[in-house]
C-alpha cells in the first residue's frame, strides 16, 4: 500500500457520518493517488499549499471550510512532506461547537503541535473547557491531546482538571480509563505534577467495578509506587484482594475474557505491582495471595492447543512464578513451579525459553538452595549456543546467578570457550562476570591468575578497565599471588601478539613485583626490561607512561641495568606527547641524583589498597538502575540481593581476608596513576589514566507526610483506654466499634464498621500504621468488605503482640468512597498497660521490693496537674482510672490512707515479665497529684508515667 493511500479512508468522508463529503479532499487525494512521479505529486501539492494559503489569508471561511483545508494539510503532513502553516486554523478549530470540526481540530494540533511550541498556551483553555464539558466525547478529545503533547506548562496547568475527571462518580468508565493514562502519560515526564493528597482517592479507584478502569489506574499506580512506596502502601492490600477476586472467585466481565483467561493483562501487573512491596507479615493478606497463586497454578497445569490462550496463561504464569519466588514463604508452590521452569527452558518457542530463564535467575537470586536449578546445568549452559540473543543473555545471567563455590570452575571454564565466539554486544557483560565470579569463588591463586590473565588475553578490546584494575588491586593486597602472577603476566607479554591491556597489567606487576622473579630462568632484569621497550612502540600514550613508571622503578630495584634504563628516558625526553615528555624529564633527573635516597622514597613499596566495595558489581549492576520498571531483585546471587542498595562483594573462600581488603587503585607517587584531574601532581607521574574507584552513596531516604490524626479522635481513644468494648469513633456516615480481649503478651483487637447512611459505601479501606513495629508486633487476621451496605456492617480482627517495652500506639487510616472519598486517620488503644496483670502484695513485700528497686534510671516522678476545665478530681473517679489501666490497688499499704499504692506485672514475649510499682499522692482540694512509678526494667516507668498522665490530668 503506498503512502498516498494510507490516510484516504480517515479523510474520505465527513467524521460524524453525517455531513457531506469533502469532495475537494477526495479530489485531491485522487490527484496524488494517480501522480506516477514524485516531482507530478511535488507539483500538485506545492499547488493546493498556494491555495490554502491563500484562502487562510482571506479569513472568510467558514467552520466547514476551515476543516477542509486544515484536512489537505494534515493528510499532505501525514505523507511526509513540510506543513509551515495553517496551525493556529487547527487551533481555531478546537473551540468549535461542532463534533466534527472539533475533532479534525484536534487531530491537527496532536500532529503539528509538541509540547515547547508557541501555539501550546492558547489551546490550554479550549482543552481545559473540554476537560469540563458534560459531553464525554469532548472530554475524551481533550484527554487525548494532552496525553500525545504532554509538556510541563499543559501538566502544570491540567493536571488537576484531568484528575477530577478521573475521580469525578459521574465520568463515564471509558472516561475514568483515559484520565488514568492521562495522568501516567504525564507523571512519567513530570513527577511532580501528581500531588501527594491524590493518592488514597487514586488507589480507591483500583476497585472500580469497571475492569477497564481498575487496569488503567492500576498502570499509574505501578509508576507512583516505584517512587513513593510508603505513599501508596495501601494498594498492596487492593492488589491482593483484585486478584483473588478474578482468579478464585471468577469476577470478570466476560467483555475481559481473553480466550478464557480473566484479563490476563490485569493479572499480570497486580502480581507486579505486589512485588514493588517486601512480602506481607499479615496472615490474612498472606493468604489471599496464596489462594491466588494457586489458582493460577491449578488453572495453568495443561497447555492449550490455542496459541493466544497459551500465550496468555503464560505470560500470568510466569508472574506468578516471579510473585511466588519474592515471597519466598511458600515452600509447596516453590517445589511446583521448579518443574515448571525445568519444562521451560526446553520449550520450543523462543520467547517461552527466554522467560523461564529470567524466572530461573529470579529463582537463583532469592533462594537458599540451588540444588533444584543445578539438575538443569548442562541445558542453560546449551542456551548459550541458543539461535536468539535475548536467550543466550539470559542464559549467561543465570549461570551467573547460579554459580557457587561446587560449580564455579566448571561454570567459568564454559564460559570462558563461549567467550570465544560469543557476539560483540555480549562480551563486555560477560567479561565481567567471569572477572566476578573467578574473584568470588577462587580456591587457589594459580586458578584466579590463569582464569583473570587467560580472559584479558581472550577478550582483548572487550575488557573495560574496571576488570584489569580489579586485577591489580587483587595481586597488590594478596603477597602469596604476587610470585605466581608476575611470572604469569611476563609470559603473556613475552608473547608476539599481545593484547595492550595485557601490557598495562604487565608494566605495574613487573614495576612492583618484578625484583621477585628477578633469579629465574628468563626473568632476568634485562628480559623484564627489554620485553616492555619492545611492546611500547605499539602502546597508547597511557600504557606507555605505566612502563616509564616501571622503568624508574627498574632504576632502583636493578642497578645493573640503569644505563638501558636512562636511555629510554633521554629518548622520551625528546617525545612530541607533552604528558610523555614531562614524565621522562622527570624520571631521568631522579635517576641522575648523586644519592638514591629520594628516588628510594618515591620508589617505595605500594602499601594494600583500604576496603572498598568492587567497582566491578558498580559497573555490572548500572544497566538495570535506569528501566523504567524497577526490578525488586539483581541478576546475581542470594548475597547479592541481601541489601539492594548495595552491591558488596561476600567472600567465601580462603582468600576473603586479602581478597575483601583489595579497592580500587588510588593515585600514589610511583604507580603510574594520576591525582582526580588528570594531570602531573608536583610534576610528577602522571599518566592521564585514572582508576576510580565506586562511589557506594545511598539515595535520600523517603520522607513521607507524617499522617495527620482526625478531629475529635480522642474522645473514644480516651474511654476505650479504660474499658475493653465500646464505640471508638463515631460520626453522620460511620460508627467505629471495638472489642479487646489481652492475655499476658498477646492481644486481641476486633474493630465494627457500621454504615449509618442510607446509601452504600464503597472502596472501603484500611491501612494500619504501626509506629512501634520492632516492639509490637501485628497482624491483620482479617479485612472489612470493600462495600457496606446501607445500615450494614463490616469488621475487621488484628492481632497484637507485644515482643518489648513500646511507646507510640498504632494508628488505623479508615478510607471510603461516599460521593467524594471520605478519611479518617485513628489511634487505636493498645498501649502498654493493656499487658499489664494486677499484682497482689502486702505491705511489707511491697516496701521491700521498692527498695530493692531504688531510684536512678528505673523510676519516674512527675507532679500532675488537672488542665480540664471539667475536669473532677475525686478519690473514686482516681481510683477507677488506676484499675482501669491494671493496677491492682494495694488498701492500707501506705500511711497515708488518701495515697494510692499498686503494683503489676507487665508481659513481653522477648523481654520477659517486669515488675512495676506505683505511689499516687492526690491533692484534690488542688488538683494535682504526686507520681511515682518504679520497675525491675528501665524503659517500664516513662511509658507508664506518660499514660498516666495523659489521663489524670483529664480528670474523671
Amino acid at each position: 500500500m503506498s503512502s498516498s493511500t494510507a490516510g484516504a479512508g480517515l479523510f474520505s468522508r465527513g467524521s460524524s457520518g453525517k455531513e457531506p463529503t469533502m469532495r475537494g479532499l477526495v479530489s485531491f487525494i485522487a490527484d496524488l493517488r494517480n501522480a506516477r512521479a514524485r516531482e507530478l505529486e511535488e507539483k500538485r501539492i506545492n499547488k493546493e499549499l498556494a491555495n490554502i494559503r491563500k484562502q487562510f489569508k482571506d479569513g472568510k471561511l467558514n467552520g466547514y471550510q476551515k476543516k477542509k483545508y486544515v484536512c489537505k494539510l494534515l493528510y499532505i503532513y501525514i505523507l511526509g512532506w513540510e506543513v509551515d502553516f495553517g496551525h493556529l486554523e487547527a487551533v481555531n478549530l478546537v473551540s468549535s461547537t461542532k463534533y466534527s470540526e472539533k475533532q479534525i481540530g484536534y487531530l491537527a494540533v496532536t500532529l503539528f503541535l509538541h509540547e515547547q511550541h508557541d501555539l501550546v498556551p492558547l489551546v490550554v483553555n479550549s482543552i481545559r473547557k473540554d476537560l469540563m464539558d458534560h459531553n464525554e466525547l469532548n472530554n475524551c478529545l481533550a484527554l487525548h491531546a494532552i496525553a500525545n503533547i504532554g509538556g510541563r506548562e499543559m501538566g502544570e496547568s491540567l493536571s488537576a482538571d484531568v484528575h477530577r475527571l478521573m475521580i469525578s462518580p459521574t465520568s463515564k468508565s471509558f472516561v475514568k480509563k483515559k484520565a488514568a493514562l492521562t495522568l501516567l502519560r504525564l507523571y512519567r515526564k513530570f513527577p511532580e505534577i501528581v500531588q501527594n493528597e491524590w493518592a488514597e482517592r487514586i488507589i480507591s479507584l483500583m476497585d472500580d467495578p469497571d475492569m477497564g478502569v481498575a487496569l488503567s489506574v492500576t498502570s499509574f499506580v505501578m509508576a507512583l509506587v516505584q517512587e513513593s512506596p510508603e505513599q501508596y502502601k495501601g494498594s498492596y492490600v487492593k492488589a491482593a484482594r483484585r486478584l483473588k477476586s478474578i482468579v478464585v472467585d471468577l469476577e470478570c466481565a466476560p467483555d475481559y475474557l481473553y480466550y478464557n483467561v480473566p484479563c490476563p493483562w490485569i493479572q499480570v501487573k497486580l502480581m507486579r505491582l505486589l512485588q514493588y512491596f517486601p512480602p506481607s507479615n499479615d496472615t490474612h493478606i498472606r493468604d489471599l495471595i496464596r489462594d491466588s497463586l494457586r489458582g493460577i497454578l491449578d488453572s495453568t497445569m495443561s497447555t492449550p492447543k490455542n496459541v493466544q490462550q497459551n500465550n496468555a496463561q503464560n505470560a500470568v504464569l510466569f508472574e506468578a512464578i516471579n510473585l511466588t519466588i519474592h515471597l519466598d514463604t511458600e515452600r509447596d508452590l516453590m517445589l511446583r513451579i521448579s518443574s515448571h521452569l525445568g519444562k521451560f527452558i526446553q520449550a520450543r518457542e523462543t520467547n517461552v525459553r527466554y522467560l523461564g530463564l529470567e524466572a530461573m535467575t529470579h529463582l537463583a537470586a532469592r533462594s537458599e538452595n540451588l540444588d533444584p536449578i543445578k539438575k538443569h546445568q548442562n541445558i542453560i549452559i546449551g542456551s548459550l549456543r541458543d539461535r536468539d540473543i535475548s536467550v543466550r543473555r539470559q542464559g549467561l545471567d543465570l549461570l551467573y546467578s547460579m554459580c557457587d563455590a561446587t560449580n564455579s570452575q566448571a561454570i567459568v571454564t564454559e564460559l570462558l570457550k563461549y567467550l570465544q565466539s560469543a557476539d560483540y554486544a555480549i562480551r563486555e557483560e560477560m567479561v565481567l562476570k567471569i572477572a566476578i565470579l573467578a574473584e568470588k569463588y577462587a580456591t587457589n591463586i594459580q586458578w584466579y591468575v590463569n582464569v583473570s590473565l587467560k580472559l584479558i588475553s581472550m577478550a582483548g578490546d572487550h575488557v573495560s578497565d574496571e576488570v584489569w584494575q580489579r586485577i591489580i588491586q587483587i595481586v597488590t593486597n594478596n603477597e602469596e599471588l604476587q610470585v605466581y602472577a608476575a611470572q604469569s603476566i611476563l609470559n603473556y607479554v613475552k608473547q608476539d601478539h599481545c593484547h595492550e591491556t595485557i601490557v598495562k597489567i604487565g608494566g605495574y606487576l613487573l614495576g612492583e613485583f618484578g625484583h621477585l622473579i628477578s633469579e629465574n630462568p628468563g626473568c632476568s632484569p634485562i628480559e623484564q626490561f627489554m620485553v616492555l621497550q619492545s611492546k611500547m612502540q605499539g602502546c597508547s600514550s597511557s600504557t606507555r607512561a605505566i612502563i616509564l613508571s616501571s622503568f624508574v622503578k627498574f632504576v632502583n630495584l636493578f642497578p645493573e641495568i640503569k644505563p638501558q634504563l636512562l636511555q629510554v628516558f633521554k629518548t622520551y625526553s625528546h617525545s612530541l606527547e607533552s604528558e610523555l615528555q614531562q614524565r621522562a624529564c622527570e624520571y631521568l633527573a631522579l635517576a641522575e641524583l648523586p644519592t638514591d635516597d629520594l628516588l628510594r622514597t618515591v620508589c617505595d613499596e605500594m602499601p594494600p589498597f583500604p576496603e572498598r566495595a568492587s567497582a566491578l558489581l558498580s559497573r555490572l549492576h548500572k544497566k538495570h538502575a535506569k528501566s523504567s520498571d524497577r526490578r525488586t531483585w539483581v541478576v546475581g546471587g542470594k548475597d547479592a540481593n541481601v541489601d539492594s542498595k548495595e552491591f558488596n562483594l561476600v567472600q567465601n573462600t580462603g582468600l576473603k581476608r586479602s581478597f575483601t581488603n583489595a579497592s580500587p587503585i588510588q593515585a600514589r607517587p610511583g604507580n603510574g596513576i594520576p591525582a582526580s584531574n588528570g594531570k602531573a601532581t608536583n610534576g610528577t607521574f602522571s599518566n592521564g589514566h585514572e582508576l576510580a574507584g565506586l562511589d557506594m552513596s545511598e539515595s535520600a531516604p523517603n520522607l513521607a507526610s507524617t499522617t495527620h490524626l482526625s478531629p475529635d479522635w480522642e474522645v473514644g481513644y480516651n474511654r476505650m483506654l479504660l474499658r475493653s468494648e465500646g464505640i471508638l469513633y463515631e460520626d453522620a456516615q460511620v460508627q467505629i466499634g471495638l472489642r479487646t480481649e489481652y492475655r499476658a503478651d498477646r492481644g486481641c483487637v476486633i474493630l465494627y464498621f457500621s454504615n449509618k447512611s442510607s446509601y452504600s459505601i464503597g472502596s472501603f479501606t484500611t491501612t494500619l500504621d504501626n509506629r512501634s513495629a520492632e516492639n509490637l508486633s501485628s497482624d491483620i487476621k482479617s479485612l472489612p468488605e470493600p462495600n457496606i451496605a446501607p445500615e450494614g456492617q463490616s469488621q475487621q480482627m488484628i492481632m497484637f503482640e507485644a515482643k518489648n517495652v513500646f511507646s507510640d500506639p498504632p494508628t488505623i487510616r479508615i478510607s471510603y468512597l461516599a460521593g467524594a472519598l471520605q478519611a479518617l486517620t485513628l489511634q487505636l488503644p493498645v498501649v502498654l498497660p493493656k499487658y499489664m496483670d494486677p499484682a497482689e502484695l502486702s505491705g511489707d513485700d511491697f516496701f521491700k521490693r521498692w527498695k530493692q528497686i531504688g531510684g536512678g534510671t528505673r523510676e519516674a516522678q512527675k507532679i500532675i496537674h488537672v488542665t480540664s476545665r471539667d475536669g473532677r478530681v475525686t478519690p473514686e473517679s482516681t481510683r477507677k482510672i488506676v484499675e482501669g489501666f491494671k493496677w491492682g490497688i494495694l488498701d492500707g499499704v501506705d500511711p497515708n490512707a488518701k495515697n494510692i499504692v499498686g503494683a503489676t506485672v507487665v508481659h513481653t514475649s522477648a523481654g520477659g515479665k517486669f515488675g512495676c510499682l506505683m505511689r499516687l499522692e492526690p491533692n484534690y482540694e488542688s488538683k494535682m497529684y504526686r507520681l511515682t512509678i518504679r520497675a525491675t526494667d528501665e524503659g517500664v516507668p516513662p511509658v507508664l508515667m506518660k499514660i498516666l498522665e495523659q489521663r489524670l490530668s483529664q480528670g474523671s
